[in-house]
């Protein structure tokens, strides 16, 4: 059972992060070409279509079987701290992040009916958003990166 929660665990935590990761290296570089409008019209279409019970699955299913497993690994205390490090990190940098930083951002962009917003108005939202919004996301990227390194050095610790 342990076996099969970290390896649950590692592969959710691995998607987890691999959807941040190539997000930062085409999804970003690729918004960065494109007008405000689109860029603003494109967001609230991602940010709609991002509530999906695939990414539900991925993004709350890793915490959830970080803290399962944290919690199967007391007797193992190298493998437990590393576990928990795992998942702390993801708790606060990728999860916290997201919640505390990344939603608030997709809700005041969300409120906005960009047809009505002038090209000054647009430029201003989006040069607010984007900078705010990728800073957030830099720092979910890595902190996911990280909990995943964790998890990966801990199925080489003997028990």
């Amino acid at each position: 059972m342990k076996t099969t929660a970290l390896f649950i665990t590692i592969l959710l935590n691995a998607l987890s992060t691999g959807f941040f990761f190539a997000w930062s290296v085409s999804v970003i570089l690729g918004t960065k070409k494109v007008g405000d409008f689109t860029y603003l019209e494109s967001m609230q279409s991602i940010n709609k279509e991002i509530l999906n019970p695939a990414f539900f699955i991925v993004f709350f299913g890793s915490l959830i079987m970080l803290v399962m497993s944290a919690s199967m690994r007391f007797n193992n205390k190298p493998v437990f701290g590393l576990v928990l490090a795992s998942a702390i990190i993801y708790l606060i940098g990728t999860f916290g992040i997201t919640a505390f930083g990344n939603v608030p951002l997709n809700n005041e962009l969300e409120a906005l009916n960009i047809t009505k917003l002038s090209i000054l108005e647009l430029k201003n939202f989006r040069t607010y958003y984007e900078s705010a919004w990728n800073q957030y996301h830099n720092i979910r990227t890595i902190s996911s990166i990280i909990s995943f390194i964790l998890l990966l050095i801990s199925i080489f610790i003997k028990k």
